[in-house]
């Protein structure tokens, strides 16, 4: 369920003149989009029952992480099939760090159908563990890496681009989608960094590499025929995981 809070009024089909405004306008409230992920299996046996998971459900941070990421994983999910549907091809998914707010509770059907709920309470997502992509940032610096490659001073391989997409794919279960983007990926890490390095790790990261980048096209096949078998599926993480920390320890080499 998603309903859009504060939403302006429908623009005019004519577009309209510009206006002055003032050197500092003030800040304009924006619409708020909220999303509401229902939990349709498995309902609760009486008010109780649903108070007592909702206290166990947010009193650990894992057990709050894999709520919220489960929820967000549907979003996303609702999300890439409209895109999809709509042909659009500039589309982002979301992460739970970019809520305003995060809730987790419960509610009888006409409330959560409507967006609203019994009792809940709002979780900081921001504050539980480090995530695996807090950790990917942390490790890569984006920052610096944002001004130098805005300076001229460095430039953004094809490979971060494409293995990006893979992990974005294997994060959401579009499992085929990840084989596809990861093979071409590969390739394209073994031609753009394929030099030798002094440090030792990478040597024997890119020789890893090299030798099972036919798992990686395997892999791939399998994806254009049908859903991924598991072992294809754990040789796609493997292996993304190799290119990812080839990236990562690049960037630090480099400083």
């Amino acid at each position: 369920m998603i309903r859009t809070i504060g939403a302006p009024p429908q623009p005019h089909r004519r577009r309209r003149r510009a206006k002055g405004v003032a050197p500092e306008p003030p800040a304009e409230p924006l619409p708020l989009a909220r999303a509401t992920a229902i939990r349709a299996f498995a309902p609760f046996a009486d008010e109780e029952a649903a108070r007592l998971w909702l206290e166990r459900a947010t009193e650990a941070e894992e057990t709050v992480d894999e709520i919220v990421a489960g929820a967000v994983a549907l979003l996303n999910r609702a999300l890439h099939a409209q895109w999809v549907a709509a042909a659009e091809a500039h589309s982002a998914e979301l992460t739970p760090e970019r809520a305003v707010a995060v809730r987790i509770g419960f509610g009888a059907g006409e409330e959560v159908a409507d967006g609203r709920f019994g009792e809940a309470r709002e979780v900081d997502v921001w504050a539980t563990g480090s995530s695996r992509r807090r950790r990917r940032e942390e490790g890569m610096r984006p920052q610096e890496r944002v001004a130098a490659v805005l300076g001229g001073r460095e430039r953004l391989e094809v490979c971060e681009t494409l293995l990006l997409r893979a992990r974005a794919d294997l994060d959401a279960g579009r499992r085929r989608e990840a084989a596809l983007q990861l093979r071409v990926g590969l390739e394209a890490l073994l031609a753009e960094l394929g030099d030798p390095a002094r440090d030792p790790a990478h040597t024997e990261d890119l020789e890893t590499l090299r030798e099972n980048r036919g798992e990686a096209k395997e892999a791939a096949n399998a994806a254009l025929t049908g859903e991924l078998p598991e072992q294809r599926l754990a040789q796609v993480e493997e292996l993304l995981g190799i290119c990812e920390r080839m990236l990562r320890r690049r960037r630090v080499l480099r400083g």
